[in-house]
């Protein structure tokens, strides 16, 4: 089944491309530095958080295993190298990269290679960065609104221990970061859609789910347009 959701993103490509939040300038920062080094963005998706790291002047690569979704990163960020990759087997040479990103992707990964793998892409004194948007649930509609989207998603809590069980890693540090987006009631549907709980549902499992999803937004949007609170959650550890 997680292997089954993992693959779904490849039907939701578009919903993903344009639905998804980006990431805050400052948390962005926080992950890779302000001096342009080579970053490679791990599970890059559509590219939201290649955006970002080219936007910085790093130099970056992309790499990601569904096709669907590089020829859309391709399309929104042209300047930057993407190839297919997976996070256990990465087509890059070993100390090439001085920062290992990966936003909203270690849940899938499978730990233990790849956390290897990553290590041996990265150059002695680099490290890896992770980042999850994060609903802020303490809003009361934003809870219920998770609850509409089938599933907490949330950070996964596993993501330190796998670090620092690896052995190849530093201190693992943390910081948080606040971020809004504005959607409006078909931004809101895709957002819904592009989730891997709902990529797997058939239309009519779906329906209901996007009843209850439009039921919020009349509730709470303003003028056609809803803002979507976030918390930004984002770790880093430097290659041992």
């Amino acid at each position: 089944m997680r292997a089954e959701r993992a693959a779904s993103f490849a039907r939701v490509a578009d919903a993903y491309e344009r639905a998804r939040p980006g990431y805050p300038a400052d948390a962005v920062l926080w992950l890779a530095g302000e001096t342009p080094c080579d970053v490679v963005d791990l599970g890059a998706g559509t590219g939201k958080l290649t955006r970002s790291l080219a936007a910085l002047g790093h130099r970056v690569v992309a790499v990601e295993p569904l096709p669907e979704m590089l020829d859309r990163l391709r399309s929104a960020v042209p300047g930057v190298t993407a190839a297919a990759g997976t996070a256990e087997s990465m087509p890059l040479p070993d100390g090439s990269a001085d920062v290992v990103a990966c936003a909203q992707a270690f849940h899938w990964f499978d730990h233990e290679p790849a956390l290897a793998e990553i290590a041996r892409v990265l150059r002695p004194g680099g490290h890896i960065a992770l980042v999850w948007n994060v609903r802020d649930e303490r809003v009361p509609w934003v809870s219920e609104l998770s609850d509409a989207m089938v599933g907490r998603t949330g950070v996964d809590r596993g993501a330190v221990e796998p670090i620092e069980r690896s052995g190849l890693f530093g201190e693992v540090e943390h910081a948080t970061f606040e971020h809004t987006q504005a959607v409006d009631r078909e931004g809101l549907q895709a957002l819904v859609l592009s989730r891997s709980f709902c990529a797997v549902l058939s239309e009519e499992e779906r329906a209901p789910i996007l009843g209850r999803i439009d039921a919020l937004f009349d509730a709470h949007a303003s003028g056609g347009m809803l803002t979507l609170p976030y918390l930004v959650e984002c770790f880093r550890a430097a290659r041992s």
